[in-house]
């Protein structure tokens, strides 16, 4: 944080595998898929925390990181002279040879990275959200509660409760009374039986009580060593975990219609429904805002370009992009060339995809240096689609990092 406020240290856990999101992690770690263009997931949660001034961040690696490593040492420079910075650190077996056991474990064997720094508070936070929020809100709610750690809660449907980690508040609406982690029939709020606080995966500790709870699980032969498993119900049960509603937070430059918005894309649906959020034509997330703005590094390209036709509507369409076709209600990342009578309607073209002549792609992803031939189609022929590609439960096709099309 800024000089004189409270000292705080980032730890961005985004060591997931992201199976739900395959084949888009068959070669990369889950928050380095691209989103949005030209941005990689990771990149919210980065952007999030230094527009709050959290400007020491270590994130934490593990799965296929290659990718993710490369784009955070070269987007996420900070200043040196100021001792801030944004740094991954993979696995080291610290503790032994083994790699992370979960999430609670991964911090355990990264705790000198804490003991280094020796901050009051410590943020933890997911690496694979699409948001915007200011941590300083919820850091100020922390300090004045007095809590071991504060967990933020978003409100969603109670069918939807099995998908995350649930927060049960005490009468007093920021105590945690219960955490459960992806309960299929947990009881609802009493202002809306039908809705229930899903954990954002944010959580702010105090350092002392984030080590004494890890090392306590530690010691549990029965723990699964993940924070929304294991350590929020720790401290649950102690009395020293609390609420923070998602819904009270603002950021400068919010708009009513995004105002509280955040999508966990870990499913090729969500992911895919999350892109058609933000082609609207009033978007349910605003990329354009200013104010707190989502960085990235996306290369040095020239301007997009509409040649001999090429047509674009309601679509998000990057720079070095050449459409010489049609495309609509899409979004294409840098790089992506679509050729004359091609036609890509409702699909995210990561960079470098090729679109030849005449070719019809229609709801589907499609990953780095995809080539579609002159004539193919893809979302066409539902059967053959099935038989080729990864098809979700939604419909959507997806294709993995250059896969061949007939």
């Amino acid at each position: 944080m800024r000089r004189g406020g409270p000292s705080v240290l980032g730890i961005v856990l985004a060591g997931g595998e992201g199976k739900r999101l395959m084949p888009l992690t068959a070669d990369r770690a889950k928050p380095a898929v691209t989103f949005g263009g030209t941005y990689r997931l990771v990149d919210f949660v980065l952007s999030n925390l230094v527009n709050a001034d959290v400007l020491r961040i270590c994130v934490l690696t593990q799965y296929k990181s290659h990718s993710l490593d490369r784009h955070i040492t070269t987007t996420w420079r900070m200043s040196s002279l100021l001792g801030n910075y944004v740094t991954p650190v993979p696995a080291q077996q610290r503790l032994g040879p083994r790699w992370y056991l979960g999430s609670a474990d991964a911090i355990l064997q990264s705790l000198n990275l804490v003991h280094d720094e020796q901050p009051e508070y410590v943020a933890v936070f997911g690496a694979d959200h699409v948001y915007r929020m200011d941590p300083r809100q919820m850091l100020a709610q922390h300090i004045e509660g007095g809590s071991g750690v504060t967990v933020a809660g978003i409100r969603v449907p109670r069918v939807e409760s099995s998908s995350f980690g649930v927060i049960t508040p005490g009468s007093d609406g920021l105590t945690v009374d219960r955490f459960l982690e992806k309960p299929a029939d947990p009881p609802g709020l009493p202002d809306d039986p039908e809705t229930v606080f899903a954990s954002m995966g944010n959580y702010i500790f105090t350092t002392k009580a984030l080590i004494e709870a890890l090392h306590r699980d530690a010691e549990d032969e029965s723990s699964v060593h993940d924070m929304g498993g294991s350590i929020l119900p720790q401290l649950t049960a102690r009395g020293e975990a609390r609420l923070y509603d998602f819904n009270d937070n603002h950021v400068p430059g919010e708009t009513t219609r995004d105002q509280g918005y955040w999508r966990d894309v870990g499913t090729l649906d969500a992911y895919y429904e999350a892109h058609m959020d933000l082609i609207a034509e009033r978007p349910a997330f605003n990329l354009y805002n200013r104010q707190w703005p989502i960085y990235t590094h996306s290369g040095q390209l020239s301007p997009a370009r509409f040649n001999g036709g090429g047509i674009a509507g309601e679509s998000i369409i990057s720079a070095g992009c050449l459409v010489r076709g049609q495309v609509t209600r899409s979004v294409l990342s840098p790089g992506v060339r679509v050729d004359p009578g091609a036609v890509v309607q409702g699909s995210v073209l990561h960079d470098n995809v090729r679109i030849g002549r005449g070719a019809v792609v229609r709801g589907a992803v499609l990953d780095k240096n995809v080539e579609v031939p002159p004539g193919a189609t893809i979302g066409v022929n539902p059967e053959r689609d099935a038989e080729l590609y990864t098809v979700s439960k939604g419909g959507v096709i997806a294709l993995g990092k250059g896969q061949r099309v007939p």
